[in-house]
């Protein structure tokens, strides 16, 4: 892997919570400051194009992401994307066959402590080198094929279907 370029949209992952009114807003991406953090072996550049909840995702958001990682020239990509409309996003992306594509997120903020962030983005960055060209989703410690796999919203975590 030469470089890795990594696109960023929101999501839990990068989640702030506020406690005084149980709200939250997306803040900075996190999973560079991680990933430097941990001392990587490896080049990347974080590209942000959206803080945005995965539920308030539009089909203009995902052509947006689609025509973004299209444009860039590196073949390893990895999305960080909320997880309630990630499988929804990995099936547009399926169009872009040259590129290995990793979707990744976290089930609670990368800010929290326990949070599942650290973990699913090493598995992401994992999959991302070894896998052929294709799109995929990095989540609870599994790759999944976005056709056979969905989130389970009461287990909080994804599953095959």
């Amino acid at each position: 892997m030469d470089q890795l370029c990594i696109v960023t949209t929101g999501g839990t992952i990068d989640k702030i919570y506020f406690d005084d009114k149980s709200d939250y807003q997306i803040g900075e991406p996190q999973i560079g400051g991680i990933l430097h953090e941990l001392g990587v072996a490896f080049r990347f550049n974080v590209i942000p194009i959206l803080r945005k909840d995965s539920l308030h995702i539009t089909d203009d958001d995902r052509e947006l992401m689609r025509a973004t990682i299209a444009a860039q020239p590196a073949r390893h990509v990895l999305l960080t994307h909320g997880t309630d409309t990630m499988v929804q996003t990995a099936r547009v992306l399926s169009s872009l066959s040259d590129k290995t594509i990793v979707l990744t997120g976290a089930l609670s903020p990368a800010r929290f402590r326990g949070s599942d962030a650290e973990f699913n983005i090493g598995c992401a960055v994992g999959a991302v080198q070894a896998l052929p060209p294709g799109v995929y989703i990095a989540m609870n410690g599994r790759v999944w094929d976005p056709a056979r796999v969905r989130k389970n919203v009461e287990a909080n975590r994804f599953e095959a279907i």
